[in-house]
C-alpha cells in the first residue's frame, strides 16, 4: 500500500520555503485529509508533481452553513487551472508538469460559519511503480523451470495492490459521505427540536391568555349584576 501523505499545519511552516499560509505534502500516491476552515480564512496546500503525471483531486464540504467553499487550483507557473465558486464538492483531474501545484480552499465570504472540508489526492504515473518493476527484473533469471514466472507473480501482486488501493479509496469516500449526511441529519434534528419548543411555548402562552380572557369576562358579568 502506498505511504500515507503527511500534512503539516500551516502555522508550523512559517520558516520553510513555501509561502506563508500554505502547507506542503511529502511525495505520495494516494492521500486524504480532513480539516476545519474557520470563517473568513483561506487555506492553501502544495503538491510536488512530475512531468506527464496525473493529479486527481476530490473535495467535499462535510459541515458548515451552506455547505459551500471556493476552490482554486494553480499550476507551478501560477496559472489558474480550476476555480469553483461556492460549491459543496468537486472532482478535478489535470495532466501535470514538473513543479509544485497549489490548491486553496477559500471561506473568506463567510463571516460566521466555519467549514469542515475533506479532500483526497490520487497521483498517477509518478514513476515509483516503474522503479519497483525494474528492481524485480534483476531477480528474473532461470524461471523457465517454474510453473509460474516471477513476472506473473509481480503482475498478480500489482493487481491485488491496485484493487486494495481502490477499495481504500472507495471506503474513504463513503466515510466522507456518511459524515456529511450525519452532520445534515444532526442539524435538521436540532432545528426540529428548536421549533418544536417554540411552538410549545406559543401554545402555552395562547392557552394562558385564553384562560385569562375567559376569566375576566365572567368577572365583568358578576360586577354588572351587583
Amino acid at each position: 500500500m502506498a505511504p500515507r501523505l503527511l500534512l503539516v499545519p500551516l502555522g508550523c511552516l512559517a520558516l520553510l520555503l513555501p509561502p506563508p499560509g500554505a502547507a506542503e505534502f511529502s511525495p505520495s500516491l494516494d492521500s486524504d485529509f480532513t480539516f476545519t476552515l474557520p470563517a473568513g480564512r483561506k487555506e492553501c496546500f502544495y503538491q510536488p508533481m512530475r512531468k506527464e503525471a496525473s493529479l486527481e483531486l476530490e473535495y467535499q464540504v462535510l459541515d458548515g452553513a451552506g455547505l459551500d467553499v471556493d476552490f482554486h487550483l494553480l499550476s507551478p507557473k501560477g496559472e489558474t487551472l480550476v476555480f469553483d465558486e461556492r460549491k459543496s464538492d468537486g472532482v478535478h483531474t489535470v495532466e501535470t508538469e514538473d513543479g509544485d501545484y497549489m490548491f486553496c480552499f477559500d471561506n473568506t465570504f463567510s463571516t460566521i460559519s466555519e467549514k469542515v472540508i475533506f479532500f483526497e489526492l490520487i497521483l498517477d504515473n509518478m514513476g515509483e511503480d516503474g522503479q519497483d518493476e525494474e528492481d524485480w527484473k534483476k531477480y528474473v533469471t532461470g524461471t523457465d523451470l517454474l510453473d509460474m514466472k516471477l513476472e506473473d507473480i509481480l503482475e498478480s501482486i500489482n493487481s491485488v495492490k491496485a484493487r486494495l488501493s481502490k477499495s481504500v479509496q472507495i471506503q474513504t469516500l463513503l466515510r466522507a459521505f456518511e459524515a456529511r449526511d450525519r452532520n445534515i441529519q444532526e442539524s435538521n434534528f436540532d432545528r426540529v427540536n428548536f421549533w418544536s419548543m417554540v411552538n410549545l411555548g406559543v401554545m402555552v402562552v395562547v392557552s394562558a391568555v385564553q384562560v385569562y380572557m375567559l376569566k375576566s369576562l365572567f368577572e365583568d358579568k358578576r360586577k354588572s349584576r351587583t
